[in-house]
Order: structure tokens, then C-alpha cells, then sequence
């Protein structure tokens, strides 16, 4: 199981949190209360009907009383069960209000995770809590919560009337209670620690799944086919081990709850008995009694048995608070430097988990509009750099400014509306190839997509049988490396923020698609202040400031001209660079 699992709250945080949603519609949740107790009080007429036709019976009474008594039982009957359904189902439309909301909270509280704590924990963590978690959540809300209300209010109002009959009555339905109670705190202290166990290791499974299919290429290649499918296989034996230990635990509960039953009618038949020889109630009372403990046979056994459901939701449901609730901390904001737009680090250091420091005392500037190309050998942390820039990663020491925003401590939506990245990894999202584009600006017309396109020499739309409305991504149009990358230009140029940063944002093009995806990047960063994280020397070649970085440091900063003259690192590296285009 890994160690490095997301934030799961506690039961008592969970139930918190969850009383919290529940009240942002007070008026729906009275309304839904007052309805489930209606219909539990229609349903406490029934056996107190059949009572009294028992006396009728009993003492050779009107046959037209028995009639109307009968009428008014299937009046009860009839509108106990349309309350029921009705309690039922707006309990169900709350909670699935509340679950909806809750999903796009976990979505969004994942987002603004740090990256490399979502890395550690795995995308299978995160895939299970907005999937699985929230189908466990989902299911217990439609098929057992409901109806588990209605059940209590059903057993807490036939207890009432059990009192009202004799008090007695109460008294020996109560018998079974100990045995009940008992066997749902055993039942609850071994499975907790089950279920929750369960959904770790489902997403642990989850987890190996996704991995295997991402890489699938390589394993097909190498020949692991075999080696993963034992790999998913070992996984989800271990999530089925511990469901079946489940199992096993709600078996041995049914049974005593059976036996509590046993015990509980034959008290309250005992105690009637007794009752009717001594004259303290009728046979009809003594009939009612027994009815209305019967008729809590189902209701208890619905809410004891349900608890079952219920703790593998409220599994999900700690998990998915906890990353409502985990939020990082406040921190309060350094005094600004004067930056405009642009970019100040100072003294940043950042190091991931169990390794060297990937940056080391880094300051750099890029003023208003200027461009600064990130050069060095792989490792030399050029792509943390750029992590760093965009808020995606927090300096462990030292701060990082952006357009006169701290990116530790600005909120996500405020620094993505002064930066944006393309990366050297494309996302073509499926759709037509004019929704991937509106993703970065939803209300730009057709005319605005094809002039961005065209702007990043993509008039190959414009050949594409539906143009702008062909289908891209999985299951549509594929679009090549270099295409996809032309999108991502597009995209940027549609959400124009005043910041950009390249992170080797053509690096996968071919030779003689080179020259074209520079020229598209020269488009897309005009006029906005930029950090490009360069892979051919070509492109810091045009820049304004060339940084070159080794081991985490900046060891020289100058423009393209002056390193060169200065026959430094960055001398050698363009030497190299101009050789291996020579020998190609």
C-alpha cells in the first residue's frame, strides 16, 4: 500500500463536513424531514387498525365497522407508501445535489495540489476519489439512504406507539436492544478499518491499470505483457481479500441480528400474555403489540444491516473531503518588488523528496516584455525552473514573483490569468478541433480560431474535410506531434496573458519542421513577456537574455552575442550544437 496516499479525513471530520453541505438547503431538508415522519405516522396506523378489528372480532362487533376500519388501513397503507416515495426521492435529489457539488470541489482541490504531491500519490489516488469513491458515495445516496431514514423515523414512531399501548411493551422490544447494539459495535470496529482499506487498495488497482495501458507501447515492445497482468492481478487479489473479509463480518452480523428478532417477539408475546390474563390490555392490544414489533423486523434490519453501505460511503466520503479539507496553508505574502509583468526570483531553492536540489539559490529577473531563453544539459533544472514560474511547484526557500503576484501564496486563478505554459507534452482533447481551441477563450468565433492558426502556420484546418468542426484527439482526426503543438500555440494566443513560458515547446519536431514551429512560437510569444525553456540553441539565439543553468545554478546570464564572445559554457554548447547540425 503505498505511503504517499492523498489527505483522508477523519469520521468525525467527514460527518462534519457533510452535516455542512446538507445545511445549505435548510428549507429542502425540513420539507424532506416533515414528509418521512408523515409517512412513518400513516404507517403506525396499521397495526392499530388490525387491533382494533382483532376486538371487533373478538367480541362479535358490527361487520360494517370492520369495513370502514378496513378502508381507512388501505387509506393508511396507500398514502404511508406515496409519503415514503416521496420523502425518498427529495432526500436523494438533496444528496445528489450535495454529491454533485462535492465532486467538482475534490476536482478542484486536486488541481491545486501541489504536482509533485499528486506525482507521489499516483494518478490512480485521484482517479478513484471523482470515480470510485464517488459511485460508493452515489449508490449508498439513491439505494440506501433514503430508505435507511425512513427506517429510523419508521422504528423511533412504532416505538412510541408501543409506549402509548403499555408501557411494558417498550420495555420488553428493549430486551433485544443490548444484543443489538453490541452486535453493531462489533460489527463497526472490524469493518471501519476494512472498507477503508478497501478503497486504498482499489485505487491502488486503479493505479497499476492505468500505468500498464499508458505504457503499453513499451510493454508490448519488451514483452511484459505477462508481468503486468500479474502485476494488475496481485493488485486486485489484494482488494478482494479485504472486501471478502467484509463479507465474512456482515454474514456473522446478520446472524445475531436474527437472533435479537427471536428474542425481542417472543418477550413482547410473553409480556402481552401476561397483560391480557390480567386484564391490562385487549386481545387487540395485545395483537397490535405484537404486529408492530413484527413490523419493526425490517425496519431494523434495514438500519442495522445498512450500516454496511454506509461505512463503505462514508470511506468514500473521507476521502474525498480529505482533499477538500487539506488545502495548503495561507501564507502570508512577502512585501512586492517592483515587477510590472513580469518575473522576480529571489534566492529560490527546491528539492523533491529524497533527492539533490533540483534548483540552488536561483534570482533571476525578466522585465516587461522581455525574453529569456533557459538553456543547459538534462538535469540541469531547467523544466523545475519553469514548474517553479508557474506556480506549479513552491520554492522550499527563497520567492518567486510573478506579474506582482507571490506564487506561493496567490490564489491558482489569479496567476493563470497573468501566465500560461505549453509544455513539450500536448494534450489534444477530444472534440472537434474548435472546442479544443475555445477551451482557452469558450466565446471566440471561428474567424478568431482561424486567424490564431494561421498566425502559427496551421492552415492545414483549413484542408481538413469539416474544418474547424473535425474531430480531433482519441477516436477523431490525429493530429502529429507538430500539429498538436501548433494547438497548444493557438491556445495560448487565444488566452493571451501578459506571461508565457515554453517548456521545450518544440522540442519533438523533426529538421524540417523546425524552422516552422520556431517561427509559430515567435507568433505566439510577440508582445507578452516570456520564458522559453530552449532545446535547440536556435531559439535562444533570438532571445533577449540567455540563462544558462548546470546542476541547479545559473553559471552564466548574458545575451546571445556576449556568451559567445565570452567563450564560456554556453560558447561550448553552441559549438557543439552548430557540429551535430553539420554532421546531420
Amino acid at each position: 500500500m503505498s505511503a504517499e496516499i492523498l489527505p483522508i479525513a477523519t469520521p468525525r471530520e467527514t460527518r462534519k463536513a457533510m452535516w455542512r453541505l446538507l445545511a445549505q438547503r435548510p428549507g429542502k431538508l425540513t420539507l424532506t424531514i416533515l414528509v418521512l415522519l408523515a409517512a412513518s405516522c400513516c404507517g403506525l396506523a396499521a397495526p392499530a387498525i388490525l387491533g382494533m378489528m382483532v376486538n371487533i372480532a373478538a367480541s362479535g362487533g358490527d361487520v360494517m365497522s370492520l369495513l370502514w376500519l378496513a378502508i381507512g388501513l388501505l387509506v393508511a397503507g396507500g398514502l404511508g407508501a406515496l409519503l415514503g416515495i416521496l420523502g425518498q426521492n427529495l432526500l436523494a435529489r438533496i444528496c445528489e445535489e450535495a454529491l454533485a457539488g462535492l465532486r467538482e470541489e475534490v476536482f478542484a482541490a486536486a488541481v491545486r495540489k501541489p504536482l509533485a504531491q499528486l506525482e507521489k500519490a499516483g494518478i490512480g489516488d485521484v482517479v478513484a476519489r471523482v470515480s470510485g469513491d464517488v459511485e460508493a458515495v452515489s449508490e449508498a445516496i439513491s439505494g440506501v439512504l433514503p430508505a435507511f431514514t425512513s427506517a429510523a423515523f419508521t422504528i423511533a414512531v412504532t416505538l412510541l406507539g408501543l409506549g402509548v399501548i403499555d408501557w411494558r411493551f417498550a420495555v420488553a422490544v428493549l430486551i433485544a436492544a443490548p444484543l443489538q447494539v453490541f452486535t453493531l459495535r462489533w460489527f463497526l470496529k472490524r469493518t471501519a478499518p476494512i472498507y477503508r482499506t478497501v478503497r486504498i487498495t482499489e485505487a491502488n488497482r486503479t493505479e497499476q491499470i492505468i500505468e500498464t495501458v499508458h505504457g503499453s507501447p513499451s510493454v508490448l515492445a519488451l514483452g511484459l505483457g505477462s508481468r503486468h497482468a500479474d502485476l494488475v492481478a496481485a493488485a486486485s487479489r489484494e482488494n478482494i481479500g479485504h472486501a471478502l473479509k467484509g463479507v465474512n463480518y456482515l454474514t456473522r452480523f446478520y446472524n445475531r441480528l436474527n437472533l435479537a428478532e427471536l428474542i425481542g417477539l417472543s418477550a413482547v408475546l410473553v409480556v402481552g400474555f401476561w397483560l391480557h390474563a390480567e386484564g391490562a390490555v385487549t386481545i387487540g392490544a395485545a395483537t397490535a403489540a405484537a404486529l408492530y414489533f413484527y413490523r419493526l423486523f425490517d425496519p431494523i434490519g434495514l438500519v442495522l444491516g445498512q450500516f454496511d453501505e454506509l461505512q463503505k460511503a462514508a470511506a468514500g466520503l473521507g476521502r474525498m473531503f480529505g482533499l477538500t479539507m487539506s488545502a495548503a496553508p495561507t501564507i502570508p505574502p512577502a512585501a512586492s518588488p517592483v515587477t510590472g509583468a513580469g518575473i522576480v526570483l529571489d534566492d529560490v531553492t527546491f528539492s523533491y523528496p529524497g533527492q539533490r536540489p533540483a534548483l540552488h539559490g536561483v534570482s533571476l529577473t525578466v522585465n516587461h516584455g522581455e525574453r529569456v531563453a533557459i538553456v543547459g544539459t538534462s538535469g540541469a533544472g531547467k523544466t523545475t525552473l519553469a514548474k517553479v514560474i508557474m506556480g506549479l511547484e513552491h520554492p522550499q526557500t527563497g520567492t518567486a514573483w510573478v506579474g506582482g503576484l507571490d506564487s506561493t501564496a496567490a490564489a491558482p486563478e489569479d496567476l493563470h490569468q497573468r501566465i500560461a505554459m505549453v509544455s513539450q507534452e500536448v494534450h489534444v482533447f477530444s472534440g472537434t478541433l474548435a472546442e479544443d481551441l475555445r477551451l482557452a477563450k469558450p466565446d471566440a468565433t471561428p474567424e478568431e480560431l482561424s486567424l490564431v492558426l494561421r498566425s502559427v502556420e496551421a492552415a492545414w484546418h483549413e484542408t481538413l474535410d469539416d474544418g474547424l468542426e473535425t474531430s480531433v484527439g482519441a477516436g477523431g482526426h490525429q493530429l502529429t506531434p507538430e500539429q498538436a503543438q501548433q494547438l497548444a500555440l493557438a491556445r495560448l494566443m487565444l488566452k493571451d496573458p501578459p506571461i508565457a513560458v515554453l517548456d521545450e515547446a518544440t522540442a519533438e519536431a523533426g529538421t524540417g519542421s523546425a524552422t516552422m514551429l520556431d517561427q509559430a512560437a515567435e507568433a505566439a510569444l510577440a508582445g507578452r513577456t516570456s520564458v522559453v525553456i530552449a532545446h535547440r540553441l536556435s531559439q535562444a539565439a533570438s532571445a533577449d537574455t540567455v540563462v544558462v543553468m548546470e546542476h541547479g545554478r545559473i553559471v552564466e546570464s548574458g545575451s546571445h552575442q556576449a556568451l559567445l564572445a565570452n567563450g564560456g559554457r554556453y560558447a561550448t554548447l553552441w559549438e557543439a550544437w552548430n557540429s551535430s547540425l553539420s554532421r546531420s
